[in-house]
């Protein structure tokens, strides 16, 4: 099992929406897709309060392509994504990052 940190830092003031957009279309496309989160965090104390946390499991690295690229090709994804945008960009700048467990980690 691989999991995938992705760090979404939005532009000011932008957080809700982003948090808005998850949770009312962004996941259910996902599940069509079969993309599993494992968790989802904003910032509760530190540097930012305009970012978003979370991680996907995946199976393989294999796996992650084949999904995400079907979510990212999908027609929906880009007509409700626009229609979020239509008052600007959400976020500013994306860090991602491919994490294996190790052998003593809780999480497998």
């Amino acid at each position: 099992m691989l999991y995938e940190l992705r760090i979404y830092h939005c532009v000011p003031g932008r957080l809700p929406d982003l948090l808005k957009r998850f949770d009312t279309i962004t996941l259910g496309i996902w599940k069509r897709h079969g993309i599993e989160q494992a968790g989802f965090w904003t910032t509760a104390i530190g540097d930012s309060n305009q970012a978003l946390y979370y991680l996907l499991k995946w199976d393989s690295l294999a796996d992650r392509e084949k999904k995400w690229n079907a979510f990212q090709a999908d027609p929906e994804w880009h007509t409700k994504r626009a229609e979020t945008e239509k008052n600007g960009a959400i976020v500013a700048r994306v860090e991602n990052s491919i994490l294996q467990p190790t052998s003593f980690s809780a999480v497998k």
